[in-house]
C-alpha cells in the first residue's frame, strides 16, 4: 500500500510491478525490496561510504549493492506539491554521492528511477520531469523507467545486474 491515510490509501502498484519483475528475474538470489538501513559501502570489512538517504529498494542488498532503486509513484494527488520536488533532489543528491564514490574509489552502483502518475509528471511537474533528463544525461541515474516501460525494460536490467554480480 502507498503511505498515503483515509480515501487516499491504496495500493502501491508500480511499486508492485517493481518488485514482482526483479523477483521473477533474479535466479533467487536475494534483494532487499525495503531497505530500512542507509546502502553503505564497505572496503575490508570496514564502512568506506554510507550514502544520506534509504532508498526503496537493492540488489543484493545495502551493503554493497550492485544496484539500488527508487520509486515514484504519486497517484491519486490532486496537486503537485513539495513531496514531487523533494523526491527530485533526493535522487539528484543520490547520485552525486554515487558519483563521488566512482570518482574517489572507483566503485560503481547502478542507480535507477522508476516514475509512474501521468498527472504528477506530465500535467504538473514538467519542469521536474526534464530535471530528470539533465540527471540523466550528467550521469547520476542510470536509467529511467516511467510506466509501462518498466514491463518492457526491467527484466534486462535485472540480468545485467546478474552477470555483474558473478
Amino acid at each position: 500500500m502507498n503511505k498515503q491515510k483515509g480515501e487516499k490509501k491504496a495500493p502501491a502498484y508500480l511499486t508492485g510491478m517493481v518488485n514482482m519483475l526483479i523477483e521473477a528475474n533474479c535466479n533467487g538470489l536475494p534483494v532487499d525490496y525495503d531497505p530500512r538501513e542507509l546502502t553503505t559501502v564497505t572496503q575490508n570489512g570496514a564502512p568506506l561510504r554510507t550514502l544520506s538517504r534509504r532508498v526503496d529498494g537493492a540488489f543484493p542488498s545495502p551493503i554493497n549493492p550492485i544496484a539500488i532503486w527508487e520509486i515514484k509513484e504519486y497517484y491519486y494527488t490532486t496537486t503537485f506539491g513539495s513531496r514531487v520536488a523533494d523526491g527530485v533532489y533526493e535522487t539528484l543528491l543520490d547520485g552525486m554521492e554515487i558519483e563521488e564514490l566512482d570518482l574517489s574509489e572507483n566503485i560503481q552502483v547502478l542507480h535507477y528511477l522508476f516514475l509512474d502518475a501521468r498527472f504528477t509528471w506530465w500535467d504538473c511537474g514538467k519542469s521536474y520531469l526534464c530535471r530528470i533528463v539533465d540527471m540523466v544525461q550528467m550521469g547520476y541515474v542510470d536509467e529511467v523507467l516511467v510506466g509501462r516501460e518498466v514491463i518492457s525494460r526491467l527484466p534486462d536490467l535485472v540480468r545485467s545486474w546478474l552477470k555483474r554480480g558473478s
